[in-house]
């Protein structure tokens, strides 16, 4: 059994492979979106497993792993638009390199993870992916709700830290469903 370290930089690594490649395809074009868009995009891909998870069928080819895979590279895009507190609006969309912005979003995600998995003792091993899936989608809907209160929090981690858990559930769901497929895209 590999270890959870190497687990998460193999399914890391092909997400960031893929998040550049895609930025080679479309450019930065995904800059031009609000938080609450990127919420809602990431709300949709985890709406599409719990579906498929309660219905035990899909109709359309795109594989869960797929949607993972998403759910992370959308999360990461979040993190750097908050990071980065650009006007979406004065956005450029030409083929800018995001390759270090996205190594230094997840580096911190991975921290946490780690830090996280030392005091919980790894105890999402022993969660269902059907489970991570529904703390993803609450997760979500907090979300939502500090973005519909203009950010603000009275207790509450806030956006950035629901991002990087649902980015860590998602990473979790992929190695406990035995990794990536190959028709993740």
């Amino acid at each position: 059994m590999k270890s959870t370290e190497a687990e998460y930089q193999e399914i890391i690594q092909y997400c960031q492979d893929l998040f550049i490649k895609k930025n080679q395809d479309y450019g930065t074009s995904w800059r031009i979106l609000r938080l609450p868009s990127l919420t809602d995009q990431i709300y949709i891909k985890a709406q599409r497993i719990r579906t498929i998870q309660e219905k035990g069928l899909q109709l359309i080819e795109d594989d869960i792993a797929g949607e993972f895979i998403g759910i992370i590279n959308y999360c990461v895009m979040a993190l750097i638009q908050i990071k980065e507190n650009t006007d979406p609006k004065a956005v450029s969309t030409g083929t800018s390199n995001y390759s270090e912005a996205y190594h230094q979003v997840v580096a911190e995600v991975q921290q946490l993870l780690f830090n996280k998995n030392h005091d919980y003792g790894e105890a999402w091993r022993d969660m269902r992916v059907s489970s991570m899936t529904d703390i993803i989608l609450m997760k979500l809907l907090r979300i939502k709700q500090i973005e519909d209160n203009a950010g603000q929090t009275i207790v509450s981690e806030g956006i950035a830290a629901g991002y990087q858990d649902i980015i860590n559930y998602s990473v979790f769901c992929l190695i406990q469903s035995n990794g990536l497929s190959t028709n993740s895209k």
